[in-house]
């Protein structure tokens, strides 16, 4: 890392959970479709999964409109709860997780996690990563002012930490544009399902496959976020 000087060098990174440390994305298009189906609604999967990675309160509004969301949104979202609850068991922890969290730790990196999930689910999720006790703080959906891609999720996170240049990893363009609003470099990886390109447009400045290939590479992407100048001091 020698083109990183001190005071440029990360020192606090925000991890995104779902489809960035725990393979999940895929499970919840399913359970959200078939949410969406048992109150006579029928929204396509491909369309289901671009919205996946914001807030459940904003998704109902976004891949139909606000007439569905007034009228039954907290419905889908309670049995989109349902339907992952009984699929739970489909959800497995994304290869080189764990390595992922060593790395950043060797790389003395402080690791806090913004999830826009719920409390209790993102508890339940990070239960499945193996080294999940190396997160300092961990920040849920329902703990933020607004959900993704507003920046309070990340913003808030921050602030539980004494963080000068942060940024954040994630697997979709909404974790993009949430970490764009908290003013800090986003690094995208592709283990959403969200394409390289789409995630260069949205601002990543380094994109890899998942996590292992982030451990394995990252103090090329320590120096990326450097070179961005971007990560300064968050918003208080």
């Amino acid at each position: 890392m020698s083109d990183q000087t001190p005071d440029r060098r990360p020192d606090t990174v925000v991890l995104d959970l779902d489809g960035t440390l725990v393979d999940s994305v895929y499970v919840h298009v399913c359970c959200w479709r078939a949410a969406f189906r048992d109150v006579g609604v029928d929204v396509a999967s491909w369309r289901l999964h671009r919205a996946i990675g914001m807030g459940g309160d904003r998704l109902v509004a976004a891949v139909t409109n606000d007439s569905v969301e007034s009228s039954v949104g907290d419905d889908i979202r309670a049995r989109h709860a349902h339907h992952l609850d009984a699929r739970f068991g489909d959800v497995g922890v994304l290869e080189g997780a764990e390595e992922l969290l060593t790395a950043l730790r060797d790389a003395r990196v402080e690791i806090v996690l913004a999830s826009s999930g719920e409390r209790q689910l993102t508890d339940r999720l990070l239960d499945l990563v193996p080294g999940a006790g190396l997160v300092r703080s961990t920040l849920s959906g329902d703990e933020a002012e607004s959900s993704k891609p507003a920046p309070d999720l990340l913003s808030a996170s921050l602030e539980r930490v004494e963080a000068h240049r942060s940024f954040a990893v994630g697997d979709t363009v909404w974790d993009a544009e949430a970490a764009h609003a908290a003013g800090i470099a986003f690094v995208g990886v592709l283990t959403g399902g969200t394409t390289e390109a789409d995630l260069r447009e949205a601002g990543a400045v380094a994109v890899h496959d998942g996590p292992a290939s982030l451990a394995e590479h990252l103090d090329e992407v320590l120096a990326a976020v450097a070179r961005a100048g971007e990560g300064a001091d968050p918003p208080g």
